[in-house]
């Protein structure tokens, strides 16, 4: 998580809280080290965020306090409610809890739209203790520009291990599709996240070239996407 996001999330955790929240409990819901929570209570601090405590006792927000309300008017509200229900059919369990966390923040400052509903049903859920690989893993490779080693099963050539450059994610309804050089073939190819039983990101990255092949991808395969043989 970025530090700006994570600084934000620090703020909304002690503005819920009635008690002092400890720094390693801090931690450990941000899945970070102690001593990165006690460098942004400070940076809050500095900044002028009226938090108060200190390391071993806990840290609370000042009465009163209040982030700035978002403002959207009512479409865009029900935009962003129904686009946020949506991701619950990605099968992307990262992106549903970000999606709540989200829900939430708009349902302090602005009343729920409930009465816009979207069918839950899509692609699986992401869960890697069931051999599925995790969507926030295949993301972040995308993001960061590095490569990934993957174990893919396809109905017409079985089992292959691929070396990929990935790009991006497609979500459909059923299906969340990778896109990628895929090294083996030498060129674009997509591959279903259903299919994929292993991966891992390798120290390898690509991101001189990773703008280049992401618009030669996107003006070679435009909406007309190939499955990877």
């Amino acid at each position: 998580m970025p530090r700006t996001g994570r600084l934000f999330e620090i703020i909304q955790i002690l503005r819920s809280s009635a008690a002092p929240v400890r720094a390693e409990d801090l931690a450990e819901k941000l899945e970070v080290s102690k001593r990165t929570i006690y460098r942004d209570i400070s940076a809050l601090q500095a900044m002028r965020t009226p938090v108060e405590g200190e390391a071993g006792i806990g840290y609370m927000l000042r009465k009163g306090y209040d982030l700035p309300p978002l403002n959207f008017d009512e479409e865009e509200l029900e935009a962003l409610h129904v686009g946020l229900a949506m991701l619950m059919r990605t099968g992307d369990g990262s992106l549903q809890k970000a999606a709540e966390r989200v829900s939430h923040k708009i349902k302090d400052v602005h009343a729920t739209a409930d009465w816009l509903q979207v069918a839950p049903w899509g692609a699986p859920l992401d869960d890697p203790e069931l051999g599925c690989v995790s969507k926030a893993l295949l993301r972040k490779a995308v993001r960061d520009s590095r490569k990934l080693r993957i174990t893919y099963v396809s109905p017409e050539r079985g089992e292959t291990s691929r070396t990929l450059r990935p790009l991006a994610l497609i979500y459909h309804i059923e299906c969340t599709m990778l896109a990628a050089w895929c090294e083996l073939r030498g060129g674009f190819r997509h591959f279903r996240t259903d299919r994929m039983f292993a991966a891992e990101m390798l120290d390898g990255g690509f991101a001189p070239q990773a703008g280049t092949l992401r618009k030669l991808w996107m003006e070679q395969e435009g909406w007309d996407f190939a499955f990877a043989p």
